[in-house]
């Protein structure tokens, strides 16, 4: 996975564990990493100016194609978390993010997400060139 040290443009996004995110056990279920690096990417491309809205009126969404994923710590009921999110690699037809979700310095859970822009029919296109641009 891409390392953030190399990111010029890293965004934090804080998330709280609340009890519906937690297992039987009180961990973190795995399945609401996925939930957590999702809000942090949608923030992320928000800020960078992406109207994802637009897009979808334009007949373009995003699509995640990929996902690599290490569970590293548990995460626990009520723990402040932060997921760090950065560019990692862009060409013309895909965008990969890499992502990591720590509690102070612990790191808890580490991604690299590539994403892809589909049509309204569900074909793949080219990554818009004013999405590039602000990548």
């Amino acid at each position: 996975m891409a390392n953030e040290a190399d990111a010029p443009h890293k965004h934090i996004f804080p998330i709280r564990v609340y009890y519906e995110d937690t297992d039987m056990g009180g961990v973190v279920y795995h399945a609401n990493y996925l939930k957590f690096i999702e809000r942090a990417r949608s923030d992320y491309v928000r800020r960078l100016g992406n109207d994802q809205n637009a897009m979808r009126d334009g007949g373009i969404v995003w699509v995640v194609r990929r996902i690599e994923a290490d569970y590293v710590a548990p995460a626990k009921f009520d723990d402040e978390l932060i997921v760090e999110t950065w560019l990692s690699s862009i060409s013309g037809v895909r965008l990969t993010m890499g992502q990591l979700v720590k509690r102070g310095e612990t790191e808890i859970f580490r991604a690299s997400v590539t994403a892809v822009c589909m049509n309204a029919q569900g074909k793949p296109v080219r990554l818009p060139a004013e999405i590039r641009a602000l990548m």
